[in-house]
């Protein structure tokens, strides 16, 4: 893992990948905040750039995961309408922490990497696009090399490099949450169904 001025950098193919985000993101998300909301940006028009939607829908079909998920394969969140969805979002709900994950490009040598930094991100950047900064928390996923054709190179991007990176990504997040509960459960001594859940955790694939 690399630390650059609060810039987490975590390569979806290192040893214990799943474990190390899941700790950065155990430290990082207010899980008990309530009006937590994760924004998936991206669209599935593109390889690329369906980061965002691969985790959103798989985040969205995880029972045990009850948080607001927007931007699915289904219902993306993508230049089109973020605005629109992001100020509904700003309406319906006071104060929310928004979580943003989405797409990015970068060094050939990066490919792969998963960022998590705190702070907004800037939806549109790689593909030159002016968009309002949203989050309060950034998650990007480098998947391919940046510095020219941005759009055609997110729609030529290998989609094993960015639904293996979504996999490590929503893993992550839902073992992090399930973190939050045992030591929610340890800090009030409170047992019930302890062992259980320690098992779930204990027999999970960290890789």
């Amino acid at each position: 893992m690399n630390n650059t001025q609060s810039c987490y950098s975590i390569h979806y193919e290192q040893t214990s990948a799943v474990w190390e985000l899941s700790s950065l993101f155990l430290d990082l998300i207010p899980f008990q905040h309530d009006a937590l909301v994760f924004c998936c940006i991206g669209t599935d028009r593109s390889t690329g750039d369906a980061l965002g939607p691969i985790i959103g829908s798989q985040l969205q079909h995880t029972f045990s995961f009850p948080f607001r998920v927007l931007g699915t394969l289904e219902q993306p969140l993508h230049a089109l309408n973020i605005i629109e969805r992001h100020d509904q979002l700003k309406n319906e709900i006071q104060s929310p922490f928004i979580v943003a994950v989405d797409a990015c490009l970068g060094d050939v040598n990066a490919i792969g990497s998963i960022l998590i930094q705190q702070g907004p991100l800037h939806p549109g950047k790689a593909v030159k696009k002016q968009l309002p900064p949203i989050g309060n928390l950034s998650i990007k996923g480098i998947v391919n090399v940046g510095g020219f054709m941005e759009a055609s190179v997110l729609q030529n991007t290998r989609l094993h490099v960015t639904y293996s990176m979504s996999d490590k990504i929503v893993r992550a997040l839902i073992l992090a949450w399930q973190r939050h509960l045992l030591k929610g459960k340890q800090n009030r001594n409170d047992y019930t169904d302890h062992y259980n859940r320690r098992q779930q955790i204990g027999y999970a694939d960290f890789r």
